[in-house]
């Protein structure tokens, strides 16, 4: 199963045009958050409206730039993946939107606990894996995970969550679409989870290209690649 990932978008709905030969290409579409004008402060709404026109399966939360309010147009659409499992091709998929508390400028940063409760139903659901691993599992958080490539804003600081690392290292998903610190573009992994921040889409026109697959009961990373619009 092939999945077309990118982030960060910040108003730049025209974007999403040069896009269009991967998202004939993919078999799901994952956007990990930021879907406002951070420059003329407009919701994220053009965006939103253009990207449900390039695919019919398609799975996103909000950034910290997006009002709490606005995951209810996401949810309209049809394509909320916070607080929620999703199933397709035998994989699930759950989010959480926004991010820890920084500037506290932003409409949506959080606490991390608040952030984590996103990911409750794993604890009451059934998974798919060995050991309490959710082997079948993609998350979408704008928010990253301490101290990979993916939350690095130089090679001094780190500035993704503990507690959303912690998670990680306790169910094992297969991989974690991340967003939000604009220069920790990269895949890492921790322990076995690929993750992945492909960048600002909106900004320097970068995105990436993640394939799973299952083959008897395994679930796998078959490939993960950076990319850019040309």
């Amino acid at each position: 199963m092939k999945f077309l990932v990118f982030t960060d978008i910040h108003g730049n709905a025209d974007v999403l045009d040069s896009l269009d030969d991967e998202f004939s290409s993919c078999d799901a579409v994952i956007f990990a958050g930021d879907f406002a004008d951070v420059i003329a402060k407009k919701d994220g709404t053009p965006v939103l409206e253009k990207l449900c026109k390039k695919h019919d399966e398609i799975y996103a939360v909000l950034g910290n730039h997006d009002s709490q309010e606005f995951l209810g147009k996401l949810e309209d659409a049809g394509i909320n993946a916070e607080r929620m499992l999703n199933y397709t091709g035998g994989f699930a998929i759950i989010g959480s939107g926004g991010a820890t508390f920084f500037t506290r400028d932003t409409p949506n940063e959080r606490s991390e606990e608040d952030i984590l409760s996103d990911y409750a139903i794993l604890k009451t659901s059934e998974n798919d894996g060995a050991d309490g691993a959710w082997s079948n599992l993609i998350i979408i958080s704008h928010n990253p995970p301490k101290d990979t490539k993916c939350d690095a804003v130089n090679e001094h600081v780190h500035a993704g969550s503990e507690g959303f690392r912690a998670l990680i290292e306790e169910i094992k998903p297969l991989a974690v679409i991340t967003g939000h610190i604009h220069e920790g573009v990269g895949i890492d992994k921790i322990g076995d989870t690929v993750v992945i921040n492909a960048g600002s889409l909106g900004l320097s026109g970068k995105y990436a290209i993640l394939e799973v697959e299952k083959s008897g009961d395994i679930f796998s990373v078959k490939n993960a690649e950076l990319k850019s619009i040309k």
